[in-house]
């Protein structure tokens, strides 16, 4: 994910990133080197911003 992307916020929803996040685990056969564990850190960021704009949205 670049820097852009991150300031204007998540434009995928959480279902979306979380199916990324899930991806990257399988491929990484359940052991993350640190370039995934950082790729992974910035997807759940990600996940977060994009549940809390769900919630917000449905309040």
């Amino acid at each position: 994910m670049s820097p852009e992307s991150e300031a204007r916020g998540s434009v995928r929803s959480a279902a979306e990133v979380n199916e990324q996040i899930r991806a990257l685990w399988v491929r990484a056969g359940g052991t993350l080197s640190p370039q995934e564990r950082a790729e992974y850190e910035l997807l759940v960021v990600e996940w977060a911003a994009a549940i809390r704009a769900d919630v917000i949205e449905a309040a």
